[in-house]
């Protein structure tokens, strides 16, 4: 009973402690990144998970400065490829070169991409082609890539943090379903609000921009990672989770809305995220367990992903947002 009291404690303090690293990054990333506090939150969650986020947005509105702000703040060594129509996979992963020794011999040598970084930022991944997306497939799930029948692994941590524009821009692709759901969190950022977008003109037009510093290193980030998966969870959470990524299944009796407007439903990876979504939000909030608001706050961005909708949703003018709150109706 004493070594159990004594574990607690020591949970308890490590979450303090945690809970106060990540305060400052939060105050250290507010310092150019401002309002979308949302946003953030989503973002650093997705890291503290250990997943990969989709950031999805109009041009303009940050997403790019999200990310490099986060790879200094948590002390990653991050990456940036822009995706372009005409962007090969070994452009991404890397490829083996023929080179000649002085005395003549040849030999083959790896030349790594860009990918073999802590943090990688996917610019505008669906300009590129589905060719190109899937490219990642392997590094996102695997953490290591495959470039002429030999493996090389990526460095821990690795992350990778895509922007898309919005489908009804010209010039885009969709998607493929299977890497859609590596992401862990699709996170929508909006335009901000009056007064953010006051502080951002007064705060980027002038003579010298506000600069941020280190607050975590990399083996930092890992031990929260680490603790984000000893946060305790009640058994009332995880028969919320459960329940409502069920619920989200045409073939598991969801309800005849459903089974009239879901083409297909979120399947286990589902629960597997938004079981870890919620312990990170729960740490880095200061919290030692989550709770069924936890849930709720991060269905959408678990799901959202995850779901389709069939063509007589479409033609009801019905929404994956709609159906997503109506799934949580009955755990709220």
């Amino acid at each position: 009973m004493r070594n159990l009291s004594e574990a607690s404690d020591t949970l308890l303090a490590e979450v303090e402690a945690a809970g106060r690293k990540l305060a400052a990054a939060k105050a250290e990333i507010g310092k150019v990144i401002f309002g979308q506090h949302e946003v953030v939150e989503e973002t650093l969650i997705t890291l503290l998970a250990g997943g990969h986020g989709l950031l999805i947005g109009v041009p303009g509105l940050a997403k790019s400065k999200l990310v490099e702000t986060l790879g200094t703040v948590l002390g990653l060594d991050d990456r940036r490829v822009q995706f372009t129509p005409d962007l090969m996979p070994a452009d991404i992963t890397g490829s083996e070169v023929l080179e000649e020794a002085e005395h003549g011999r040849r030999a083959f040598r790896f030349i790594a991409g860009p990918v073999f970084c802590q943090l990688l930022m996917a610019d505008e991944i669906n300009r590129a082609s589905p060719r190109t997306q899937s490219a990642l497939l392997q590094a996102m799930q695997e953490k290591q890539v495959s470039v002429a029948g030999q493996r090389h692994q990526l460095p821990a941590p690795f992350h990778v943090l895509a922007t898309q524009n919005p489908l009804e821009q010209e010039g885009t692709y969709p998607l493929p379903e299977a890497q859609l759901d590596r992401f862990l969190l699709q996170i929508d950022v909006t335009y901000p609000d009056l007064e953010a977008e006051r502080r951002m003109l007064l705060a980027t037009t002038g003579v010298g921009e506000e600069q941020v510093k280190g607050v975590l290193t990399a083996a930092e980030l890992q031990a929260i990672q680490r603790l984000v998966r000893r946060v305790p969870i009640g058994e009332s959470v995880v028969e919320a989770i459960l329940a409502l990524v069920r619920s989200g299944r045409p073939e598991n009796g969801g309800g005849p809305e459903i089974e009239k407007h879901v083409a297909w439903g979120p399947g286990p990876r589902a629960s597997q995220a938004l079981m870890l979504a919620v312990r990170a939000r729960a740490l880095l909030q200061g919290r030692l367990a989550p709770s069924v608001d936890d849930v709720v706050a991060l269905a959408p961005p678990v799901l959202k992903h995850r779901m389709a909708l069939n063509f007589a949703a479409r033609a009801d003018g019905v929404t994956l947002d709609a159906i997503i709150q109506r799934l949580l109706e009955p755990i709220r």
